[in-house]
């Protein structure tokens, strides 16, 4: 099932029309929620990450889009689902209304809001090989801290990954800097210094990223600085990983010919685990 414009229906059902700006032009913001037994997590961040989104995009955003609005959907499909052993992905989906070329002519929108199941907690990961992706480059500024519906860069690079049998790839942004995962915000570990891109970089403004500074600034045993990050330190660190909220921590295993430790990323996971899902 699948909420369209506030209908719930099969999604077989949820037609699009075939010039939805959405389609045509990227137009679009979502967000991807991690819910446990009918519950999203860091709910408040995701909503207001949202709102902003719709913002800074200059979408009118309906009365009704309200906190509660969104946890009632949620409920209502976590109710209709066939979901098992209580995790969940949610996404909600918002693109601007046809009309227009590139300048629209209407600024009202359309939504989706789809729930799957999940059926595991924060994984260790035993296999994560990663290559740095250079065919393209993301760009800097506040728009590459959005979830918009336009991640050309990173779907190429999902496309790279594939052919050349990596498990995930590494981004750069147009100062050549690494960035990001194609789907997770990046942590290196340097002995008790860990960093992360500043958002200025254009990396995501990932919700599991802000969950997991304010943690690490809670733990004694690591300093967290936001710092860009170049190629040269991912073979001199001791560790890398990257978050999202639907894989938790997810620790590099092989960088080239650099192996890494875990030692932060289960903690960190081990630490979410038990606060989230105990």
């Amino acid at each position: 099932m699948v909420i369209f414009n506030d209908v719930l229906i099969e999604n077989d059902e949820a037609k699009l029309p075939y010039n939805n700006r959405g389609t045509f032009y990227g137009d679009g913001v979502f967000e991807t929620i991690r819910c446990f037994q009918g519950t999203a997590i860091f709910y408040e961040s995701h909503y207001f990450r949202l709102m902003s989104s719709m913002r800074l995009l200059r979408m009118e955003i309906p009365q009704f889009f309200t906190p509660e609005y969104f946890e009632e959907q949620i409920t209502r499909l976590y109710d209709t689902s066939k979901v098992k052993g209580g995790h969940s992905r949610v996404r909600i989906s918002v693109w601007r209304n046809a009309g227009g070329l590139y300048t629209p002519t209407d600024n009202t929108v359309s939504f989706t809001i789809e729930m799957t199941d999940l059926s595991q907690i924060f994984e260790r990961s035993e296999k994560n090989e990663v290559e740095l992706f250079k065919d393209h480059l993301l760009p800097l500024g506040m728009l590459g801290n959005l979830k918009t519906s336009t991640k050309t860069v990173n779907i190429l690079a999902g496309v790279y990954k594939t052919e050349n049998d990596y498990d995930d790839m590494l981004l750069l942004n147009q100062n050549k800097m690494v960035v990001e995962s194609i789907s997770g915000n990046l942590f290196l570990r340097s002995e008790n210094i860990i960093k992360t891109p500043p958002l200025v970089d254009g990396c995501l403004n990932g919700i599991m990223r802000e969950q997991v500074i304010a943690q690490l600034k809670r733990m004694l045993n690591y300093e967290i600085v936001e710092e860009s990050i170049t190629p040269f330190e991912l073979q001199r660190a001791d560790e890398l990983f990257s978050t999202n909220v639907i894989q938790g921590i997810k620790n590099i295993t092989k960088y080239r010919k650099k192996e890494y430790e875990q030692t932060a990323g289960d903690e960190l996971r081990s630490f979410f685990n038990e606060k989230l899902f105990s």
